[in-house]
């Protein structure tokens, strides 16, 4: 196929171009500069500028960009960016798809599990309904702007959990590990919803040749509670993890983010996934943290 990904340039971004060129594809990257190289096409998400003829030459689109989750804390002026870089760069490829003479056969437009808001005891699948905050907010949005692509166009909106590789929330995770300052967040029994890096791919790629539409829950198949996520790279990386942290102190330090981030609880299940006969390479948290360590040992 020929794909064009925005938000190529990001951790799971790189990591999903490497997948797709290995298994054949021809991808064509957005960047927000002058395009330098056959592969890549300029575009000014913000402003709405982007060539709408390369629609005309893709058979799908991967919509990735977004400010990251992974900046503490979330200011109000950060907490407008996440907002308006995902409605701004997705709006601006549905405005370019619905111009297009040939729209891209499907779209897979990034979304996330901060859709379902903190909901402690419950069982959350793609039937459940949203939930509330600000995350829930901008995943509502977020999704509805990637519902203007062309009817004839199948959208998938992928809801990703913390993915487990080295970059993002996990990245910050290690590294605390490493100097022996991790430990128990909160209670340490509020659900986290992950995914190795290499599965999100997987994934990804996966439905790019599927039949699904709507909302897919990018998450392992085995829920974890952040202490069991802390200990087990703890514990690899064979370094104590005494150091708790109180729910009161992580709120007056990273005010919302604590709240929505760290401290909210979320028993996502991937039901669409694994119905569509999706295998996971990964199907534990540890499992996930073993090959995120193995890949950093293998490029140190």
């Amino acid at each position: 196929m020929r794909v064009l990904v925005a938000g190529a340039s990001g951790f799971i971004g790189t990591a999903l171009v490497d997948r797709l060129r290995a298994e054949g594809h021809e991808i064509t990257r957005l960047v927000r500069r002058r395009a330098e190289s056959a592969d890549e096409a300029s575009w000014s998400p913000a402003s709405g500028i982007i060539d709408f003829t390369v629609m005309d030459r893709a058979d799908a689109v991967v919509n990735l960009s977004g400010a990251s989750l992974a900046r503490l804390p979330w200011t109000k002026r950060w907490r407008g960016e996440i907002l308006s870089s995902r409605i701004g760069a997705t709006r601006t490829l549905t405005d370019a798809m619905r111009k297009a003479r040939t729209p891209p056969a499907v779209f897979v437009s990034g979304s996330a599990v901060g859709y379902y808001g903190d909901r402690p005891g419950e069982l959350l699948t793609e039937e459940s309904p949203g939930g509330d905050g600000f995350l829930a907010e901008v995943v509502e949005r977020w999704e509805r702007a990637a519902r203007l692509a062309p009817a004839e166009t199948r959208t998938v909106s992928i809801r990703s959990g913390i993915v487990v590789g080295d970059g993002g929330a996990m990245k910050r995770i290690a590294t605390l590990t490493a100097f022996g300052l991790a430990g128990r967040l909160g209670t340490g029994g509020q659900h986290w919803p992950w995914i190795s890096l290499e599965d999100e791919t997987r994934a990804i790629a996966h439905l790019l040749d599927s039949s699904i539409e709507g909302p897919v829950n990018l998450v392992g198949p085995v829920p974890a509670t952040a202490d069991r996520v802390v200990t087990a790279m703890a514990e690899r990386m064979h370094r104590p993890h005494a150091v708790n942290v109180s729910e009161r102190v992580l709120e007056a330090t990273l005010g919302v983010a604590a709240e929505e981030l760290l401290l909210a609880s979320q028993k996502v299940r991937p039901d669409r996934l694994l119905a569509d006969g999706f295998a996971f390479e990964h199907p534990t948290v540890e499992d996930a943290i073993d090959a995120m360590l193995s890949a950093r040992r293998v490029r140190d």
